[in-house]
């Protein structure tokens, strides 16, 4: 049952924003968070339910801004991986284990960001070559699958489309574009499964304009920030992200 007092719109509004930010204008890889920060105070299947068509608001308002920057090749093959990651996710939603999940999302989180940091630019001083084209398609089916369990998909979306050099804007706009059709397909799945009641739909109406606030304040950051500052925000904030997936899978 969502009771929805005071004591919940304290803690979602500002997590609706903080996912707003972060998928409007940093690639969605701490916007999962939200969901986190709501299951504080609902039952963690309701907290999905009540993010996901406001992450679905984010992604359309979130589209225009970027739209045809994506890189059309990286979005198809991720796109092409999540499809069948998100029906996994659905057969398997009532028997995963989310605590190993979140381990090894966390894991290969911060473990990129410390090869990037480390490794990468020796490594590109040898060599200008792209990872192979499956790679493009696992990251999208994990992406899938961890976006339906959790609305986690970010991290593993961002191991990849990090990988291809592209510039901040083609970044986002690759994310916006894939994470739009990811959401999109979850929808009935979780209708199926009964995460959608009368009171988390009241409850989206009325979070609705925190949604709008945080994708305006991310696209606006988007376009201030530097592209050096921008990926420098977009590895603490997948460390972070990571870092905690560790921490929740653990204990």
């Amino acid at each position: 049952m969502l009771t929805l007092d005071w004591m919940f719109f304290l803690v979602a509004g500002p997590a609706v924003v903080f996912a707003g930010i972060s998928k409007g204008g940093f690639g969605s890889g701490a916007a999962f968070a939200a969901s986190s920060v709501l299951a504080l105070v609902v039952a963690p299947g309701l907290a999905l339910g009540v993010m996901l068509p406001l992450l679905m608001l984010i992604d359309v308002v979130s589209l225009r801004p970027y739209w045809g920057g994506w890189d059309k090749d990286a979005a198809i093959l991720m796109i092409a991986g999540a499809a069948p990651g998100v029906a996994v996710g659905a057969g398997l939603y009532t028997l995963a284990q989310p605590d190993v999940l979140r381990v090894l999302i966390g894991g290969v989180s911060v473990g990129f960001v410390l090869w990037q940091l480390v490794f990468a630019k020796a490594v590109a001083d040898r060599s200008t070559r792209d990872l192979p084209r499956f790679v493009g398609v696992l990251a999208g089916f994990v992406a899938g699958f961890t976006s339906f369990v959790s609305h986690a998909g970010g991290p593993p979306a961002a191991v990849y489309l990090l990988s291809k050099k592209m510039s901040k804007t083609q970044y986002q706009a690759t994310t916006v574009l894939v994470f739009f059709v990811v959401n999109a397909a979850k929808f009935v799945p979780y209708a199926f499964l009964g995460m959608f009641t009368y009171q988390t739909g009241v409850a989206n109406l009325l979070l609705a304009p925190c949604a709008l606030l945080g994708a305006w304040l991310g696209v606006r950051a988007h376009r201030l920030i530097p592209e050096r500052i921008f990926f420098g925000i977009t590895y603490v904030l997948l460390s972070l992200t990571g870092a905690k997936l560790i921490w929740d899978g653990l204990t």
